[in-house]
């Protein structure tokens, strides 16, 4: 159990000293004593370590009651100075108490003790518990730190930090095991200690820790045989708390390390062993998520690797089609052009199918080659004018393809950051599109307009009033070779999409759309918004 009270007595006659001693007993204060009979042991025990209550004498040789009760003030602020002495005099009893002392006892009355022991004794176990639950409410604010952090480094900068502050120390270090040896990794303190170093586990107090699986409280750093002095003269450190990183086979340990001589509480000891269990968890969900992003970064590079695979053979194989069919569509179109006229109903029939085959042949072995390409290359991204590019696409439209009634509204300011290149071949598409699905309108509409968002994107939007699609459908329509429409109805290869999304991706940027089957369709496309 802890002593309740840690009290400093001076009284250089050993006969009063007991009986003071005794009488405390005997009024049920439970405390912890230390007694010192001159003015230079005084002096020393009142920098060695904190007391709850100074009982004085009113003189001892060398140095009178109220130099004491000055020097307690100085050296131990809070404290509570209390003079027992054996001159019952009135007139130094009030000039003790105007001095600061918060009660003068006669030796002959130490029944009044009680009362002034008994309020100590409340005061202490209130800072107690107020010392508590700021360290529990710290640690609460440590271990929301610890959730977020993503690196070893990360955890080791918050612990050592945090270490210190959890029980006011003057140093803080992190030690980790590394084989047989304890590698002082970080520190956080008022003078250097050893970061970076490594020492044997059987030379240090870390290493003692981790091989006993307890932790370790040291008063006194010169009289504890686990301390290596020599390597702890140099420094700071006159008392240190040390406790494991884990019970079960500890990784590592914390160390706090006090300046002036510290008796490391057991709720100090409670707070610093629940931060190094929080800690061991922290690092154990940092080395699972590693191993995660690990095998992840693995499986993407197979991927990549896959998919660079399958778009060379998609496009070597796209590329030697070529040869043959430009055979076929050369010697059909000998034949067409040359023994059409030997040809009945059935075979001229025949023969146009072939050349419709071919050239729609070609149209997909195109597409294919662009799809590989729109997948590879270096991306130069700069602010492109929207507007002006779907102007240039859309009067490549009306030469190709003139129709009447086709109304083509083009808004201005689009400005989007992007490669040129990839963003051509998207708003040829959709564009493309556009025109081909609003062919049986009267009434033809396409409409482009975009407009910033809050997070700094740009998003613009091709929309027609052309026949539209069945969102419940369009699971799939950006995969390749998807079509929601059959070739009857509307010419295509089904990979255009399929472009439009990898080249959008390319970029950094979002795709999606929306429709409602005989009300045209909408296709929206995001990235970073354009300067200028």
């Amino acid at each position: 159990m802890e002593p309740l009270l840690h009290l400093l007595h001076l009284e250089d006659d050993a006969l009063d000293a007991d009986l003071l001693c005794r009488a405390v007993q005997d009024l049920g204060v439970h405390a912890e004593w230390q007694r010192v009979a001159t003015a230079v042991d005084y002096e020393r025990a009142l920098g060695e370590r904190r007391f709850d209550a100074i009982l004085s004498d009113s003189e001892v040789p060398g140095l009178d009651g109220l130099r004491a009760l000055r020097l307690a003030s100085e050296r131990q602020p809070g404290s509570a100075f209390i003079f027992v002495s054996g001159h019952a005099d009135e007139q130094r009893a009030q000039q003790s108490l105007a001095a600061g002392a918060a009660d003068f006892v006669p030796k002959s009355q130490l029944w009044r003790l009680a009362s002034t022991l008994k309020h100590l004794r409340m005061r202490a176990d209130r800072d107690r518990l107020a010392r508590r639950a700021q360290g529990m409410a710290l640690l609460v604010d440590i271990v929301k730190q610890l959730s977020l952090a993503r690196s070893v480094e990360q955890i080791m900068a918050i612990v050592r930090h945090g270490a210190r502050e959890l029980t006011s120390a003057d140093g803080a270090t992190f030690i980790l095991r590394d084989g047989d040896l304890c590698h002082y990794a970080d520190e956080d303190a008022i003078e250097p200690l050893w970061k970076g170093q490594r020492f044997p586990m059987s030379a240090c107090v870390s290493g003692w820790v981790m091989l006993e699986r307890t932790p370790a409280v040291i008063p006194d750093i010169y009289q504890d045989p686990r301390v290596p002095v020599d390597a702890y003269r140099p420094t700071f450190v006159r008392s240190m708390a040390m406790v494991p990183i884990r019970s079960e086979s500890p990784i590592g340990a914390i160390g706090n390390y006090w300046a002036q001589p510290h008796q490391p509480s057991t709720d100090e000891v409670s707070l610093l062993q629940a931060l190094a269990d929080t800690t061991s968890v922290a690092i154990e969900n940092v080395q699972t998520l590693q191993e995660l992003e690990r095998r992840v970064q693995e499986r993407t590079a197979a991927l990549r690797e896959a998919n660079a695979g399958l778009e060379a053979f998609s496009y070597s194989v796209a590329h030697d089609l070529r040869a043959p069919l430009r055979a076929i569509s050369g010697y059909g179109g000998l034949l067409a052009d040359h023994h059409r006229s030997q040809l009945d109903a059935e075979g001229q029939n025949f023969l146009d199918r072939i050349g419709k085959s071919a050239r729609r042949m070609e149209v997909l072995i195109d597409d294919l080659i662009k799809l590989a390409h729109v997948g590879h290359g270096d991306i130069q991204n700069r602010t492109i004018d929207v507007g002006q590019l779907a102007h240039e696409i859309v009067g490549v439209l009306r030469e190709q393809s003139p129709r009447a009634g086709v109304t083509v509204r083009i808004a201005t300011g689009l400005k989007v950051v992007g490669d040129l290149g990839l963003l051509r071949v998207v708003l040829e598409n959709l564009l493309s599109n556009a025109w081909k699905y609003t062919l049986r309108r009267e009434d033809a509409l396409i409409d482009l307009h975009g407009a910033p968002t809050a997070d700094g994107q740009f998003v613009c939007q091709v929309r027609d009033n052309g026949i539209g699609f069945d969102m419940a459908a369009a699971e799939h329509l950006f995969e390749p070779f998807q079509r929601l429409h059959g070739d009857v109805e509307f010419a295509g290869t089904g990979i255009g999409l399929a472009i439009v999304r990898r080249a959008i991706h390319r970029m950094g940027g979002r795709l999606w759309a929306e429709s409602e089957k005989d009300r045209g369709a909408t296709f929206y496309f995001a990235l970073p918004m354009g300067r200028g």
